[in-house]
């Protein structure tokens, strides 16, 4: 009976053993998962920084590449800071190992839509522009379509309640479920038209078909269009064109040793000789950009965004209008 008790003792103890070495195997590969999840984590960290502060080191060459244009004419596309080529040369000399993509958009060669209105009432040549830029095949609003989203976004903007057609004020946003008031002020940010009645995330943002139309406008700017750096949507919606005319008119901006520090360059292109031109509604200069500065390393990005001003008689100072860290 002895033998036999101890013999179950050393069963006992091994199986004992046995589960300690299994709890101690667990807790250590646990420990080991552990610390390389804080390791992956803080290498993760790390590179988000460093993308983070690439970004803006893109940005401020965005602003000195404005700032070496010593073109006091003209800006047009045809110039460094509106070549994707130049930019990506300017920005791999910076960085070999991180993908680093500067873009700038001239701010001047879009819509105003804050210019819609005067007063309370409507801006009739803006409100032509918009309505024909909205109407256009590859955006493809039918027409009373188009009109009721101008008449919503004069509505959001004019500081009455009283509604524009087929617009939208704050009796129809509060019945909405999550109800907001009409604002009847300006437009901040173009984002902001995506609060508007008949302003759809497709319209606004586009499709693989289409494009979205805050490409298209701007709440920065004087009021008037450039026309040396307009989209070619903008330029038919402007000019009244058919598409082959604003293709022309592209083409021809774009050719080195073009003077262009005129709007009657236009009057080159066949179709365009008759134009009206409104010189209190276009020009040929700009002073708004917006810089857009994306730094890529493996599935991380960092991105740094923002619209600058020239100073207007000394285009070697800079003014900062809007800001956005990612």
């Amino acid at each position: 009976m002895r033998l036999r008790s101890l013999s179950n003792n050393r069963g006992v103890a091994l199986i004992i053993v046995i589960l300690m070495i299994s709890i101690i195997i667990a807790v250590t590969l646990e420990l080991n998962r552990s610390s390389r999840s804080s390791i992956h984590e803080s290498a993760n960290l790390a590179d988000q920084i460093r993308l983070k502060y690439i970004a803006k080191s893109g940005f401020n060459l965005g602003v000195a590449v404005l700032l070496d244009d010593k073109n006091p004419g003209f800006d047009a596309l045809n110039e460094d800071w509106a070549v994707p080529e130049m930019m990506a040369t300017q920005a791999a000399d910076l960085f070999d190992k991180e993908s680093l993509q500067v873009t700038i958009a001239d701010e001047s060669g879009k819509i105003p839509i804050n210019k819609l209105v005067t007063g309370n009432a409507y801006n009739v040549s803006v409100k032509d522009i918009l309505v024909r830029l909205l109407k256009q095949p590859e955006i493809g609003l039918e027409a009373q379509k188009a009109e009721a989203v101008v008449d919503s976004i004069k509505d959001w903007i004019d500081a009455d309640d009283e509604t524009t057609g087929d617009g939208a004020e704050s009796g129809y946003y509060k019945s909405l479920d999550k109800s907001y008031p009409s604002k009847n002020k300006l437009l901040d940010c173009i984002d902001e038209i995506l609060m508007i009645k008949g302003v759809t995330g497709e319209l606004y943002n586009g499709s693989k078909d289409a494009p979205g139309i805050k490409m298209f406008l701007t709440v920065y700017g004087d009021g008037k269009i450039n026309i040396n750096t307009a989209p070619k949507p903008v330029l038919r919606a402007l000019f009244d064109i058919p598409a082959d005319t604003a293709d022309q008119l592209d083409a021809y901006r774009k050719e080195e040793g073009r003077d262009l520090a005129g709007p009657d360059w236009v009057r080159n292109i066949p179709g365009m000789r008759d134009v009206m031109i409104n010189s209190a509604f276009i020009t040929t200069k700009s002073n708004d950009f917006e810089i857009s500065a994306v730094s890529r390393l493996n599935k991380m990005k960092g991105q740094a965004s923002g619209v600058i001003r020239r100073k207007i008689g000394d285009r070697n100072v800079m003014e900062l209008l809007s800001w956005k860290v990612e």
